[in-house]
């Protein structure tokens, strides 16, 4: 059964494996979780998606932030995080991501990562958004993500381990006493087992990456359509700080009606000297922030988008004319074809830009260890929320947390396997035919979803907004929910309604907790409450799902930030 009671309808099972753990994810946090797995002597099978390199790992193209630099410590690193995460980063989670780090790069370039290095061979180190010192290492000029994401799934094929490509995950499996016994997922056609099978499992680790497909125009892959929160919730887990949304401020405009993945240009093309402008060539960041083009990502984003509405401009500019062609060719050659192939030259040309969604800070609550509140289910990476990115993500601060937070989740595991023979415990997990069904949306719903999510919880909110966009939501759920009532069924149970189901689900949490934070706060930004309140709203909000599906809101104190262990429940 389910954690929880609630299941997405699907097929029973048809096959099964069993196994020590599941990663749920191929990108930097479930490469590094199955490989450390597997040199613990787990036995250890990854599910992904797509293919083993086609998360949003791959699409990285500024780097990895860590304080490798001479004169950089761990504890600058931490003033920068804390400061960029506007007074809700969780400061233990920070200082183990900042004093782990370090060595976590050096293991990294160990598994076979080869990054840029300096005519002296160091490591080539650049400042991105938020950062006073040089520390993001970069690895192909501009694709740091793509050298990682190679260097990883090397190394998962020449050791060997077990992997399911193009397997959509659907739900938690539990046991009889209510701990995870594995998940159920679904073989898109391509893989060594084909239709609705399950991996059984007393660990399983949520590496599913993120949900930025939930609006209209994003940075991510077409395959980042929340599936691991809306697993999670179903599986009774907490979900924290959903509304803290990060939308890159440069992304290459390609027009008012572009929708899906959009082309990113790197904060690491400003981190080197390009300029934002308007039109007039205006550089209007200056006397915005110390840090001008380099302030934290919100911070530009609404610089950005307030300049747009001044005038009354569809995006702005980035002018990086004065690198040259040399510099652009060898260091950003990536997004000189992204460019080119879209028609425009930024050796002569200024690149149009506006904010897209790129980054969920929030997502399913952890503790230090990478424990939910679910015994036996973890996660890492972007899909969690270990209270390091707070309200608003820190530049090149994501790959580094997928790697220092995976090592540390193999860790507990190990240890519990050492405590209490997790390794020998066959789960049974237990089916009970009165489990409800979460009703499915067809699938031409995910683009209402994104167009009301655009409209309403994009970069600029509002009370009446949001309000709107919970109004329309709910409206998909009850049509939904009364078909199933009436009928015994939704939609056909398939890949294309499980994603709408799953974006309808974390919509929804996005748009309760957007509501319910009276202020504005890092990338969560209100236009009817446009100033920071530090006495009521220096809390998170976590969320979870009642079985009936209604949504529990409720807030915490920052110093109550970690969950309860499960092993303490």
């Amino acid at each position: 059964m389910t954690s929880t009671g609630i299941r997405l309808h699907a097929p029973a099972p048809g096959w099964s494996i069993a196994a020590d753990v599941v990663v749920v994810g191929s990108g930097v946090a479930g490469l590094t979780a199955a490989l450390r797995c597997e040199a613990a002597g787990l036995k250890t099978v990854v599910v992904t998606k797509a293919r083993l390199d086609d998360g949003s790992t791959r699409w990285a193209q500024g780097g990895i932030a860590a304080a490798l630099g001479e004169g950089d410590t761990p504890e600058q690193h931490l003033d920068d995080t804390l400061v960029a995460g506007a007074g809700l980063c969780d400061e233990e989670a920070v200082r183990i991501l900042v004093t782990e780090g370090p060595d976590a790069v050096r293991r990294l370039i160990e598994t076979g990562a080869h990054f840029d290095e300096s005519s002296e061979g160091e490591l080539a180190l650049t400042r991105e958004g938020g950062h006073h010192r040089r520390r993001i290492a970069h690895a192909g000029g501009d694709a740091t993500g793509a050298e990682i994401s190679r260097a990883l799934v090397e190394a998962v094929r020449a050791r060997g381990l077990r992997t399911i490509e193009n397997a959509l995950v659907l739900d938690l499996l539990a046991d009889a006493d209510g701990r995870t016994a594995g998940v159920t997922l679904h073989v898109m056609g391509e893989g060594q087992h084909d239709g609705v099978g399950a991996v059984h499992a007393p660990a399983v680790v949520l590496a599913t990456g993120g949900m930025g497909q939930v609006f209209s125009a994003t940075t991510n892959p077409s395959v980042s359509t929340g599936d691991g929160v809306a697993l999670a919730l179903r599986a009774g887990a907490e979900v924290s700080d959903l509304e803290f949304v990060q939308f890159h401020p440069t992304v290459l405009f390609l027009g008012p009606d572009a929708e899906g993945q959009q082309p990113l240009v790197s904060e690491a093309v400003r981190g080197e000297g390009a300029h934002l402008v308007d039109a007039d060539g205006v550089r209007f960041m200056l006397g915005q922030h110390e840090l001008a083009e380099l302030a934290p990502r919100d911070i530009v984003a609404k610089g950005i988008m307030r300049r747009m509405q001044e005038l009354d401009a569809e995006h702005m500019f980035l002018d990086a004319r004065h690198f040259g062609a040399d510099m652009w060719e060898h260091r950003f050659p990536t997004i000189l074809a992204a460019c080119r192939a879209n028609g425009i030259d930024p050796v002569t040309t200024p690149i149009p830009i506006a904010p897209a969604a790129h980054y969920a800070s929030g997502g399913v609550r952890t503790d230090p260890q990478g424990r939910t509140t679910v015994p036996g289910l973890y996660a890492c990476g972007e899909v969690a929320c270990t209270g390091v990115h707070g309200a608003n993500r820190l530049a090149s601060n994501s790959l580094l947390e997928g790697l220092v937070y995976a090592e540390r989740i193999v860790e507990d595991i190990t240890a519990s396997r050492a405590a209490d023979g997790l390794h020998a415990r066959v789960p049974d997990p237990v089916a009970h035919p009165e489990t409800p069904e979460h009703p499915l949306l067809a699938p031409e719903a995910r683009f209402t979803i994104q167009r009301i999510m655009t409209d309403g919880a994009g970069v600029l909110r509002s009370g009446n907004s949001l309000a709107r966009a919970a109004d329309q939501l709910q409206r998909l759920h009850t049509e939904a929910r009364d078909a199933l009532a009436e009928n015994g069924k939704t939609a056909e149970p398939g890949v294309d309604t499980w994603e709408a189901t799953n974006l309808l689900c974390v919509a929804r949490v996005l748009v309760a907790a957007a509501y319910r934070r009276e202020e504005t706060r890092g990338c969560h930004w209100r236009e009817d409450e446009p100033d920071r309140d530090d006495t009521s709203w220096r809390r998170h909000i976590v969320v979870r799902l009642n079985p009936d599906r209604t949504l529990a809101v409720h807030t915490t104190d920052t110093a109550d930030f970690p969950p309860t262990r499960p092993q303490e429940q």
